[in-house]
């Protein structure tokens, strides 16, 4: 499909220079197998070039989102080596780490559940979508785990106080928790409502330039970890480089021609 790697654990839908991303095995609740992890990994890689795809949604098929770790890998485990257990560890992190710093918007699409490592890759969305009924829970202490990989991002998207009870407690909670804890933006009553949410983020993003929204993220998620010289200079680079590059001056120009940029599809209007 245009160039994107494809996956038999991944269903990929472009549309309308929109990538959904399904998780295409409902009947053992969509788990993130090896070869799951791989094909994301390797989505993710060919997407960091792709402006031309605006956005990317992450749903579950059967009304599940992913109930998180293969149980059953971490059961070969046993038999295995030590060294072969931090590759399959360090295999989930750089997945979520590269959901995360995709240069394209990202929503979460949440029905159902999202359970351990389901609930980590949540974290790594720019804008999470629940579904009243959807159940939450980092349940990895709860078999004698911890949430390794998907620590930072937890504590990223929930702070360190909402993170620290959830990840050693593996409480339980549903859609609108989800939200008044800060790690949903917004709840929906079912199917209909999340897909009219996603149609409206969508409207939004077009109006903005890709490369500016990929610019933006990057700032987002390099400032945190500079000095304050740093991140000035940092953000000094990054607005020059927006603003003396195609996107920028055709949106000044736009602006004052009034008109649309021309990354606007014709059919988004103004007041959508």
């Amino acid at each position: 499909m245009k160039n994107l790697p494809t996956s038999s654990a991944l269903d990929i839908e472009l549309e309308n220079q929109w990538l959904n991303v399904w998780f295409n095995q409902p009947e053992i609740r969509n788990p993130l197998t090896t070869e799951r992890v791989n094909g994301l990994i390797d989505l993710c890689a060919a997407l960091e070039t792709r402006r031309d795809i605006r956005g990317v949604t992450f749903r579950g098929r059967g009304g599940i989102f992913c109930a998180g770790g293969d149980l059953k890998a971490f059961k070969s485990a046993f038999e295995g080596s030590r060294e072969a257990v931090v590759e399959l560890s360090l295999l989930g992190g750089r997945m979520f780490n590269a959901v995360n710093t995709l240069p394209q918007l990202t929503i979460m699409a949440v029905e159902g559940a999202a359970m351990a490592g389901g609930f980590g890759l949540v974290c790594t969305g720019d804008i999470v979508l629940t579904d009243t009924h959807t159940r939450y829970a980092l349940t990895e202490t709860m078999i004698g785990l911890n949430p390794a990989q998907i620590t930072p991002h937890v504590l990223a998207r929930l702070g360190s106080r909402t993170g620290r009870k959830l990840l050693m407690s593996a409480a339980s909670f549903k859609g609108a928790e989800a939200v008044e804890l800060g790690l949903a933006d917004e709840v929906s009553d079912g199917t209909a409502a999340m897909d009219e949410a996603i149609a409206r983020i969508q409207n939004q993003i077009f109006k903005c330039a890709p490369g500016a929204v990929a610019a933006t993220k990057n700032l987002i998620l390099s400032l945190p970890y500079l000095s304050g010289s740093e991140q000035t200079q940092l953000a000094a680079d990054s607005f020059v480089d927006c603003l003396l590059g195609e996107e920028g001056r055709e949106g000044v120009m736009s602006f004052l021609e009034k008109r649309k940029p021309n990354w606007v599809p014709v059919n988004t209007g103004e007041g959508s």
